[in-house]
This record gives C-alpha cells, structure tokens and sequence, in this order.
C-alpha cells in the first residue's frame, strides 16, 4: 500500500481521489488550507494544512510520502490562471528541495490542449466562451512546465474527458496520450469517481511516467 498526500483534497476530484485510495487501503494525507472542513473520518487519513503556492509547504507535505497528487481548482478563470501554472511551479520546486527523497507527482490536467480525431486542438474549437479557454489554457501552461522540468522531479499529468462531473463509479475508462477520449457516439465524457478509478490504477501500476495522458469512456 502506499503512501499518498493530496493537494486540494476537498474539491470534487480530491474527493473522491481521497475516497478511492481509502477504500484500496493505501494511508492518505489530505492537504487542506482549512483542516476544519474536512468531515471525512477515516483510520489511514490524516489531515493537515498545507498552501501548494509555498515550496516549504510542499516540500513539508511531501516528505514521508510515495506519491503526491495535486487536484487543486481554481474555481473560475482567474482563480485558474492565478492557481494551476503557478501550482505546478510551486509543487516542483517543493519536492526538487527533496532531492532523491521526493515522491511522484501526478497532477490533475485539462483537457484543452489534446487533440481531436482530425487533429485540432480542443481549446480551438469555435465558440468556446473566454472564461472556459482561461481556464483550458492555464492547464496548458501547467503541462508545459511539467514537461519542461529537470527529469529528478518525476510526474504524471492526468487529463480527463472533455467534460467532467459527478456521476457513477463504474469501474470502466480507456486510456490515450494526446488525442481525446470520445466514445461510440463521439461524446468525450468521463465521471469525477472513474477519473479517480483511473488516477488510482496509475499509481498503483505506473505507466505513465514524465508524461501526460488522458481518460474517458
């Protein structure tokens, strides 16, 4: 069993990464700026406070630990582009300071820079609303940080279906890398708790190392 820590472990896919990796019996720190509004009673959770915009922070939160997930939101567009790149920044330096000791990074992405069947850009199909292109693009700049980064911080972004939220945990997802996941009807979709299915399986059986990659039904 591992040990995990979550950044933003009270959002909608903190949550349930939380809830999941509890479940499969691995020992979960959940990393909260309020300790206080964590309802969740559990024998292997622990909760602490932590700011993922501080490196000593990170690097406090991470020390100890075999994997560390960040799941933080912004929330709308400029509370993205303020959070996500500067997160990644921040998480990087946090575990670089731990040198041979940091854990694994996976970071929860967005689905804005794959690519469709004919090759487009999703964050270039027409029509989308400003607020939503802040908010793909400040996950863009994320991931080209991460995959810019020196190679003894090692990470994982994991991007999820063009559209995310809450609904069954099913159990059942299928992978890709830089091109969309779209079922037989060519919808692009994937539930909070099978994206936490999926980050779980990754951590648990690592495939995707200093990479990003996507799910979806």
């Amino acid at each position: 069993m591992a040990r995990i820590a979550v950044f933003g472990a009270n959002g909608g896919i903190g949550q349930r990464v939380v809830g999941e990796a509890l479940e499969r019996g691995h020992t979960v720190t959940a990393v909260v700026r309020d300790p206080g509004k964590v309802s969740r009673d559990h024998e292997n959770l622990s909760v602490t406070a932590g700011d993922v915009l501080d490196p000593a922070d990170v690097s406090s939160v991470a020390r100890g630990q075999e994997v560390l997930v960040s799941a933080v939101g912004g929330g709308d567009a400029a509370g993205h582009r303020a959070l996500i790149e500067p997160s990644a920044e921040s998480l990087v330096a946090g575990l670089h300071a731990l040198g041979a000791d940091a854990p694994r990074l996976i970071m929860v992405g967005g689905a804005g820079s794959l690519r469709t069947h004919e090759g487009a850009l999703l964050w270039d199909t027409p029509g989308l609303p400003e607020p939503a292109l802040q908010i793909m693009h400040a996950h863009g700049d994320a991931l080209d940080y991460l995959r810019a980064t020196e190679k003894d911080v090692h990470w994982t972004s994991l991007c999820p279906a063009a559209t995310i939220e809450p609904g069954e945990r099913t159990g059942h997802y299928r992978t890709g890398l830089e091109e969309v996941v779209v079922d037989e009807a060519g919808d692009s979709r994937i539930s909070m708790e099978d994206y936490a299915v999926a980050l779980l399986d990754e951590i648990e059986h690592p495939h995707h190392i200093d990479e990003r990659f996507t799910v979806g039904y």
